[in-house]
């Protein structure tokens, strides 16, 4: 059940990440831009924690790159919004 929440999450990301950026390349607000940045990251968060959790359960760690992945995401959101204020 965990394998198969895991992802759903990774394909709901990557969805959002897709429909962002088709949004930003119709002429949409840069905001879209950087909000398809971060869903691309938290995709990619997600394909870790799948390889992480499913494939090599015991094997590997991939916790401080998932983390990585989620910092870099929610600052590019972050970055994005500031930007977008100014």
């Amino acid at each position: 059940m965990a394998a198969l929440i895991y992802l759903l999450c990774a394909l709901t990301c990557l969805t959002a990440f897709v429909l962002l950026l088709r949004g930003w390349l119709a002429g949409g607000p840069r905001l879209l831009f950087w909000s398809a940045l971060c869903f691309a990251c938290l995709t990619f968060n997600n394909v870790l924690l799948v390889i992480d959790r499913i494939v090599f359960p015991t094997e590997v760690d991939l916790s401080t790159w998932r983390l990585a992945a989620a910092l870099v995401a929610v600052a590019l959101l972050v970055y994005g919004l500031v930007s977008e204020e100014e």
